[in-house]
């Protein structure tokens, strides 16, 4: 990999890079210091402590309707640091942040959109119904933006990657205009075999940078576009629409910065697959045979007989949110200055008041039991007759539903040196199902962590395998992203495919009917057919993967053709320096 690719362009070789790096697993600690964990008797206090009783008990607490769905800035996140606090304190852990308290204070502003919006196409004009078909917010910290008569255009997928080629803009001016766009990367198809995807292209099946939201936006502004408006289509982003409408139509949050967002676009925006079509056709355009075009290299972008006109007034208000960090202190003397991280992200989306009847999204699973399962980690640590040679941070972050803030915010403030943490070990949504035989790591290919992993694994007689739907980009969407964008090599796996005495479709039809259901709805509560068994083993892996790490001689690193790579040996190299 060239080093002077820029930072999005790098980013949008994962899944290229996880496909060509998958190999067979190999130990990554040298002979002399893999010291494997699977006949390590003095490891059984700890390992016994994780129970699914207690990870139950403690995901009902910060599931509760008394924690108002865990938002940031609201009464829910005080209810919540305190009780983490209270946990990690009980627990005998030594508080995170070296000013002494058990908390990290992220700068952030809350904005609540009140937008309208319309298009005019050819002669007609379409009136959309917010939040039903589409959602509007400006990031910019300002009270109110407006957009008038803004000359629409459609730009494909909205993608520069000049690594392969593509341009979707082909230095078409859209500076003042509002840009129309697809969501995910373009769909190659393979020449010799159209049944598949081309792999040489993006990631293939697997999701680049490229198709994630957040690059489509930030390309929109790098291009100068007034408005930037995302076409919805469920297959291709991996989550109904209804996830969209849920997130952005209430109070969303952004780090505080001293430009105030004034370089993002005035207006971000996603609507309905049906109302693109309904403009699409009102301008004269098929909007299937456009997606069609747009996945030609030589796609070029569209201007649509259209005007957009957003109006959007914004309600502001600053906040400190707070991750909540806990320490471990290593019992060797060089190393206890190292550390390894664990990440589980604590908020979710808060109380909707305007609701009738339930109010509360209550993120049972999203992030409930992740932060849980951290503070079981938390606690099967100090259950050790010996503590390991590293310092081990038990991170639970805000705002991770706002955008990986709290995971950001860390990375680029880190509370102790990036160079001297080994790994960040991120656990979001656990299993509500039963045991699995294997293990799904995310971004498979990218790290040795994994290699640690799947040598662990065997110990509960699993193996590891890569993400079954790498199209909907989960190694963007978790805050482990944050730590491995700045080079700390990172692992984020869940449990398996293949569930232990069922049917061979099961966990593939539990995991649709939660996306489908309850992910980022009302109804992702505990509920009572939940099987935490499963869980309980992934807590054990990951207690094992964590305490190998700690006390290894060699540190985890990036593979070879894995964008993160450069930054890791050059942060090395200067500390050296």
């Amino acid at each position: 990999m060239k080093k002077n690719l820029p930072l999005l362009a790098i980013l949008g070789l994962l899944a290229m890079s996880c496909n060509e790096n998958a190999r067979k697993v190999a130990d990554t600690d040298d002979k002399a210091s893999a010291t494997t964990t699977a006949d390590s008797t003095h490891l059984q206090p700890a390992l016994q402590s994780i129970t699914a009783d207690d990870l139950l008990r403690r995901t009902k607490v910060l599931a509760s309707d008394a924690f108002e769905g865990r938002a940031p800035g609201s009464v829910g996140e005080d209810s919540t640091v305190n009780y983490l606090t209270r946990q990690f304190k009980q627990l005998g852990l030594q508080p995170g942040n070296p000013d002494g308290t058990y908390v990290q204070k992220v700068p952030m502003v809350g904005f609540t959109a009140q937008p309208k919006a319309s298009f005019v196409a050819g002669s007609k004009t379409i009136n959309l119904n917010f939040p039903t078909d589409y959602v509007a917010l400006t990031k910019r910290f300002v009270p109110s933006v407006d957009i008038n008569n803004s000359d629409m255009v459609f730009v494909g997928y909205g993608v520069v990657a000049p690594e392969y080629g593509w341009d979707d803009y082909k230095n078409v001016d859209v500076k003042g205009k509002t840009i129309v766009m697809l969501i995910n990367d373009p769909a190659i198809p393979d020449p010799n075999n159209p049944g598949q995807m081309d792999t040489t292209m993006f990631g293939g099946k697997a999701m680049t940078y490229y198709g994630r939201w957040t690059y489509k936006y930030e390309i929109a502004a790098e291009k100068g576009a007034a408005a930037a408006i995302i076409i919805h289509e469920t297959g291709p982003a991996g989550y109904p629409y209804e996830v969209i409408s849920g997130s952005h139509s209430r109070e969303n949050f952004d780090i505080n910065n001293p430009n105030k967002n004034m370089d993002r676009a005035k207006v971000e925006a996603w609507i309905t697959t049906a109302k693109a079509k309904q403009l699409f056709t009102a301008a004269g355009k098929d909007f299937d045979q456009m997606k069609q075009a747009a996945l030609q290299k030589d796609f070029k972008p569209v201007a649509l007989d259209a005007k957009a006109n957003f109006s959007i007034k914004n309600k502001l208000r600053e906040i400190q949110s707070q991750n909540v960090v806990a320490k471990l202190v290593g019992s060797d003397p060089k190393l206890k200055d190292e550390y390894v991280v664990y990440s589980a992200h604590w908020d979710h989306l808060g109380k909707d008041p305007n609701l009738q009847g339930d109010q509360v999204y209550n993120g049972a699973l999203d992030n409930a039991s992740g932060t849980a399962g951290l503070l079981e980690l938390a606690e099967a640590y100090t259950k050790l007759p010996a503590k390991p040679k590293r310092s081990i941070l038990f991170l639970a972050v805000t705002g991770e539903e706002r955008g990986l803030l709290g995971s950001k915010y860390y990375a680029t403030n880190p509370l102790y040196p990036l160079t001297k943490t080994l790994a960040d070990i991120n656990m979001d949504v656990l299993n509500a199902y039963g045991p699995t035989e294997d293990v799904t790591v995310i971004g498979y290919g990218n790290s040795t962590l994994e290699d640690v992993l799947a040598q662990e694994a065997k110990t509960q007689h699993r193996h590891i395998v890569p993400e079954s739907s790498p199209e909907n980009g989960s190694f963007y969407r978790s805050d482990h992203f944050e730590f491995a964008k700045q080079g700390v090599p990172a692992l984020y796996a869940e449990s398996g495919v293949v569930a232990r005495n069922q049917p061979a479709d099961y966990v593939q039809k539990w995991q649709e009917h939660y996306t489908t259901n309850d992910y980022h709805k009302l109804s992702d509560e505990v509920h009572d057919d939940w099987n935490l068994a499963g869980a309980v083993e992934d807590l054990q892996l990951f207690f094992r993967v964590g305490y190998r790490v700690a006390n290894t001689n060699k540190y985890p690193e990036w593979k070879e053709g894995t964008e993160f790579k450069a930054r890791r040996e050059e942060a090395l190299s200067a500390q050296q320096q």
